[in-house]
Parts: structure tokens; sequence; C-alpha cells
């Protein structure tokens, strides 16, 4: 794109550039609606949607009255955006659209990041995978029944640790159990992931030694072994132990018949003791101890998503509506995360998204908006928002 160009192009459609619209009409073709949205197509809906996570709207009134105006059509959008056709769409268009869309976008972070350096003391391909509530009025939304007067749906996700990005996710009912999202996973060969005690199952872990990937989780204290190799460990650094231990249960070894590598850890700022194991058995033990530390990276997603997106009030109460804000949400993220890697932006993203929810429309370019603001100037809402600082 020219220069001259750029400088017509709000701030909104240069954030939705990073996305191919051919790319996006290639995922709505797989996923045909029975009966579209008159006057709405996917695609704008799918703009209302991010516009709506980018600028917290906050319902669908707001959003409509927003998008009414000519500053919309410069922004991308080619449909009249009304709150009737908005909620038909949030209700029959199918989810998974938004969800193939993220996938795309998940995909071109990891090629976009893919020669920035990992961090020396980890391995070169690391994720962390865990899974967070998201609650939800039980008044509104019956069909998310969880627990007595609780309503909620889960949300699964897979964060790479070199981007801090998702690399998967998944949607699912709040009952649904997390060790269950083992199946679902996408397994790469050679690379780590990191989980905690909530994901130990032997028999879907063996499925990582079958693939020649690398698993690293917090034991359970009624797990019996028996130990065939002691290793000896410093424990100025904060190691208790590091062993070769082979599963001692009927049912865990049937599941499980290779060795394991157990490792004892000492966290002393925290004052408790962690038990490790990994199917990697020479990897250094204070590495497999930091690759679990970093583990805490994708709780801070899950809070930065809840904290900065609209994940808790949402603009439909079917199923198929919170399902297409909460894929909305990630595309969303995924997109400031572009954003700021091809702009070469130094702000965190905390604080490209509070530019764009204030300057949306306007037409100056995204970089030179940011220029002049230093990030020493911006004070973060949290102390857990400098983990972000390096995206």
């Amino acid at each position: 794109m020219l220069p001259g160009m750029m400088t017509r192009s709000p701030v909104f459609a240069q954030i939705m550039s990073s996305l191919d619209p051919n790319e996006f009409h290639r995922c709505a073709a797989r996923f045909p609606s029975q009966r579209p949205p008159r006057g709405l197509s996917a695609y704008d809906h799918f703009l209302a949607l991010c516009f709506a996570q980018l600028t917290h709207r906050e319902s669908l009134r707001d959003l409509a009255a927003c998008l009414q105006t000519r500053a919309a059509y410069h922004a991308g959008f080619r449909s009249r955006v009304q709150r009737t056709n908005l909620a038909y769409a949030n209700h029959q268009r199918d989810w998974r659209l938004f969800a193939a869309v993220a996938q795309v976008l998940m995909r071109r972070v990891e090629r976009l990041y893919q020669d920035r350096p990992q961090a020396p003391e980890l391995p070169e391909v690391a994720y962390a995978l865990d899974a967070s509530i998201i609650a939800l009025s039980l008044a509104l939304f019956p069909w998310a029944h969880w627990e007595s007067n609780v309503a909620a749906v889960k949300l699964h996700t897979l964060l790479s640790l070199r981007t801090h990005a998702p690399a998967w996710a998944a949607v699912t009912e709040a009952a649904f159990p997390d060790l269950k999202a083992l199946s679902d996973l996408p397994v790469e060969p050679g690379a780590f992931y990191v989980m905690n005690r909530g994901y130990l199952d032997f028999t879907r872990l063996a499925r990582w030694d079958r693939v020649q990937a690398f698993f690293v989780v917090r034991s359970k204290s009624h797990v019996r072994f028996r130990v065939v190799e002691s290793r000896p460990v410093d424990k100025r650094t904060g190691l208790r132990c590091d062993q070769i231990v082979r599963l001692k249960t009927r049912w865990s070894r049937r599941g499980y018949p290779q060795p394991l590598r157990r490792i004892g850890y000492w966290v002393e700022s925290d004052r408790y003791s962690l038990v490790l194991l990994t199917n990697h058995l020479t990897l250094p033990a204070l590495t497999v101890a930091e690759l679990y530390r970093q583990r805490w990276q994708v709780e801070l997603f899950f809070k930065w998503i809840k904290q900065h997106l609209r994940l808790r009030a949402f603009l439909g109460r079917s199923e198929n509506a919170v399902r297409c804000q909460v894929w909305a949400a990630i595309c969303a993220y995924l997109l400031v995360v572009i954003a700021k890697h091809r702009w070469g932006l130094p702000q965190t993203l905390h604080q490209i998204l509070q530019i764009v929810s204030v300057s949306a429309f306007e037409q100056t370019p995204l970089a030179e908006m940011v220029a002049a603001i230093t990030p020493e100037s911006w004070q973060p809402d949290v102390h857990n928002q400098l983990e972000f600082s390096n995206l």
C-alpha cells in the first residue's frame, strides 16, 4: 500500500488490513449460512464484531449507531449495519466461521515471529496449555447452566511461549473436563507442552511419545511410582530431586509404560514445592522448572483479554452469539499482535488497543499516531501488564 493511500485509511481499516478478505471468504465458503442475514455480509459481520471488541461497544444499539455513519464506509464496511440484522447474524451465522478465521490469524502470527529468538533458557518451540471460565448470567443464558445458579462457557487455549499469542483454542461448555482437550489438541513433533495437574492423564499423554513431542506436567500427590535412577542436584538452585521413574499401579502402567522423569523444585518466593513429570529425559532440570514457571503466561493472556476486550457483556443471548463474540475477541487480539509487529510499534498491546479505541475512524497512519507516545509515559493498569511489553 502506498504511503499516500495509508493516510486516507482509518485506523480501524489499518488494523483489519492484516487479514486478506480473500482468506476470509475462503473460510466463509466452508461454512455457508442456510438463511444468511439480509443486507449484512459475513465479512461486514466479522468487521462489526471486531469493531465492538476494539472500541469497547456496550450493546448492539451502541454498535449499530457507530457504524451507521459515512466514516464506516471508509473503514471497510459495505453493508448497512443495523441492530436487527446484527442480532439475526449473531444468532444464525455459524460460529465456526470465526473460529476458522482465528486459526488463519494464529498461523500468520507464528510465521511473523518465527525468526524471533526464543529465551535462551527455553526450548525453541514451547507451548502452555490451560483453560479459563467465562462467566455468564444464568437468567440471560440458561443454556449455559454450570453449577447451581452459575452459567459459563470455557475457553481452552494453547499459548506459544515465543509469541505470547494463541496457537490453538477451543470454546466448550463450562463442565467440559480440561483433560479431554488433550484428545483434540494438535501435537507438533519436537515441541514442548507445559500443563498444570488438571491435564495429568497418562493414557492421553502417551500420544506425545508416539509422535516424539514432549510434555511438562505438574504431578499429583497420589501418583505411585518406583525410582529407577536418581541424579544428583544442587539444592541451592531450588531443585530437590531429579529422578527417572516408572509408574507403579496397573492402570497407570498400562496407560503409560515408558519411563518418566520426576523433578522436585522448591519455590522459595512463595514457599511451596512443585513435583513435575516430563518425558524428556535429558533436558536440564532447571530448564524444566523454568518451562513450568513460564506456564503463567497463559494465565496472563486470559486475564488480559477479560480485562481489555468484550467478554463480560455480550451482544446476543444464544449459544451461537456467545461463541461468535468469544472468537471475535481472539481475532481482535491477534490482529493487534500482528499490527504491533507489522509497524514495529514499541507500545504494549494495551496501549495500542487504547489508541485504536479512541481513534478508530481517524485517517492517520497508526505508526505515526503512536510515534509521539513513549512507552515510559504510560502506566499500566496492573503489574502483570509488564509481561506483555515484549510482544
